[in-house]
Order: C-alpha cells, then sequence, then structure tokens
C-alpha cells in the first residue's frame, strides 16, 4: 500500500461539483485546488502556495489565476508564479505542479503522473450513463476510510450482495443460482454473473410482469487503476439478451485520498424519467447500499488487518474472488514497471 499507479487517469469528481470556486479535494495523498477558468476548462493546482504553504483554495480569483491568501503570491492555471505583490522581481522555485485534466460523460479526470504523456483518448467510456429521456445519471460520493484494493476486491466479487446488501441489493438467493466467470483482456478484467430461470430482479419492476421468470446478469467492467463500470441486466428467460433487455448502468469509480483512504464515485442510470419521487427512492437505496452496508464492512476489514500487508496475510481463495486478487497482480505489475529500480 501506498504506491500509486501515476501515469493514468483517474477520476477528480463530478462535472457538477467543480466551478469557478476552487474545490480542494486529497487526492493520491496531495491536496488539489480543482476550478473552471474562464473558458469553461478545469485546472488542476497543487493546493500548497511554495512560500509558506497555505492553502490556495482558500484565496482569491484573479482571472484564471489564484492569488495565495496569505502573501499574495498569484499563480497562472499552469502552475506559474506571476504577480509577487512585493517586489517586480519574481521568487525563484515559486511555482505550483499543475496535473493535465480531462472532462467527458460528467467526470473530471486528471492525470496524476508526466502530464506530456496524457492522453485523454486512454480515458475509459461512460457514455452509457447518459439515456435519452431519462436525464443525467443520478450520482454520489463517499469517502472510505479503507485503501481503494479493498474497494476493488468488493466490486469485482459481487458474491457479496447475499450477505453485506440485505436491506438493499440482496440477490434472495440469485447469486447461489448462479456462474461466475473472469476474462482478463489485456489489462481489462471482465467479472460477470450470469443467473438463468430466477425472479424478475427489482430493477425490473414496473417494467416487467413481477411473477416473469428472467435471466439476469451482472457483468462488471474494470480498467486500471480503479474505473468499473456495472451492467445490471435483465431479460424473460430464454430470449436473447440483446433483444430489448432492462438494463441498469452504473458507474463504481475509485480515487485514493490517501495509502488508507478511498474516493468512492458512483452513478447510476434511471428506468425511468426523473421524478422528485423517483431520484429520492433511488438515493436512499444507495445510500443504504454504499453508506450503510458496503463501507462499514470494508472499514471494519481494514481495521482488522490491523496495519499487516494483504499478501502477507495469506487470503483463503474461494474462485469466485479472483477478479479482486487479478486486479491486484494487474496493478502491482503496471506500478512496478513505472518504478524506477
Amino acid at each position: 500500500m501506498g504506491q500509486f499507479l501515476r501515469n493514468c487517469w483517474y477520476m477528480a469528481g463530478w462535472s457538477h461539483e467543480i466551478g469557478e470556486v476552487p474545490l480542494r479535494r486529497k487526492l493520491l495523498g496531495d491536496p488539489l485546488a480543482l476550478y473552471r477558468k474562464q473558458d469553461g476548462s478545469v485546472a488542476a493546482l497543487l493546493d500548497r502556495c511554495p512560500h509558506r504553504f497555505a492553502p490556495l483554495s482558500m484565496g482569491t480569483r484573479a482571472g484564471d489565476s489564484l492569488v495565495c491568501p496569505y502573501h499574495g503570491l498569484t499563480f497562472d492555471a499552469g502552475g506559474t508564479c506571476v504577480r509577487n505583490p512585493y517586489s517586480e522581481t519574481l521568487p525563484k522555485g515559486a511555482s505550483v505542479r499543475s496535473f493535465a485534466t480531462a472532462e467527458r460523460d460528467g467526470i473530471v479526470w486528471f492525470w496524476a503522473g508526466n502530464a506530456g504523456a496524457a492522453d485523454p483518448a486512454t480515458i475509459r467510456d461512460f457514455a452509457m450513463l447518459e439515456v435519452p429521456g431519462h436525464g443525467a445519471p443520478l450520482s454520489g460520493y463517499t469517502v472510505m476510510d479503507a485503501p481503494y484494493e479493498m474497494g476493488i476486491d468488493n466490486l469485482l466479487d459481487l458474491s457479496h450482495i447475499e450477505w453485506v446488501h440485505k436491506g438493499s441489493f440482496a440477490g434472495n438467493g440469485v447469486i447461489f443460482s448462479g456462474q461466475h466467470s473472469l476474462k482478463q483482456d489485456g489489462i481489462q478484467l471482465h467479472s460477470n454473473w450470469w443467473m438463468t430461470d430466477v425472479a424478475a430482479p427489482p430493477h425490473t419492476y414496473g417494467i416487467y410482469d413481477p411473477a416473469t421468470r428472467c435471466d439476469h446478469w451482472l457483468d462488471m467492467r474494470w480498467d486500471a487503476p480503479a474505473a468499473m463500470y456495472l451492467q445490471v441486466g435483465a431479460c424473460p428467460h430464454g430470449a436473447d439478451r440483446e433483444d430489448n433487455p432492462v438494463v441498469a448502468h452504473q458507474a463504481h469509480i475509485l480515487t485514493p485520498e490517501s495509502a488508507t483512504s478511498t474516493h468512492y464515485f458512483w452513478a447510476t442510470t434511471r428506468g425511468f424519467p426523473p421524478s422528485e419521487d423517483g431520484d429520492a427512492m433511488l438515493r436512499t437505496l444507495f445510500g443504504q447500499a454504499f453508506d450503510l452496508e458496503d463501507k462499514p464492512i470494508i472499514e471494519a476489514t481494514f481495521a482488522n488487518m490491523d496495519g499487516r500487508d494483504f499478501w502477507d496475510l495469506k487470503p483463503a481463495y474461494l474462485g469466485i474472488d479472483a477478479g479482486g486478487t487479478t486486479a491486484r497482480r494487474v496493478l502491482a505489475k503496471l506500478i512496478a514497471a513505472e518504478t524506477p529500480a
């Protein structure tokens, strides 16, 4: 723990979170100031003045620049000091690290490594979250006191829904009638569940007759370091799953806050047009699932490791948990490949 993959895109926040007033958010152990420039694009600066280390996010805007609240040094959106109120001479070494950013699908991403290597074409697609007629996705965010790898373990092994999500997404036994598969495509993983001839799952209510027998799937796509897309699908038993299935699309994206804490961003499509009552119901459901069910068990599990290394504890292997262990190995190789000897 503590080493992060650097030359990759991490989620910094939802687009609606970032505006003209700088948002301070700790990412990969460092505080960042995120704000929109006058042209609408997002700037990301290390939120630490190089003079006496005050948070720039507490200061004021001067066009696209930030003015330090402590002694007034001004830094442009690229991190260069452009004004010293005490002298016409700019102080040596007075610059702030800036990060490349990109925005798409309602998500603001930042590149944690060499900005010159940042390629927006490598950002994973979450366009499926925009469903015509159903509005922008319902989204949320929480912080977990556990490393992001433990969140990956949780999301790539959805068998836990039978035990952890009894108050929200409980599978009511369908997981035990299903089959799990793990496919690795380069460094991308697909951890999928297929459950046939089961009761209509909750996301089909109001669309299918509750008595309809269904084929049901949970398909999870993982891309390093921790961007996951979950397709929750169902169709009448025996039908072609590509022929007008009922599908909910979800994003589950993790960004380390530190070596021992994680930003968990989630989003889901609706099965119906936006409505105050419907959105409130979904927010209650997802709040129950993530804040009151997932988060406590993940945090308790990490605390129970008592600072020990995951592999040193020799975790037992169930087969259905292959996604998490494989992702950990893929990440270890990627980090080792960019780490100097």
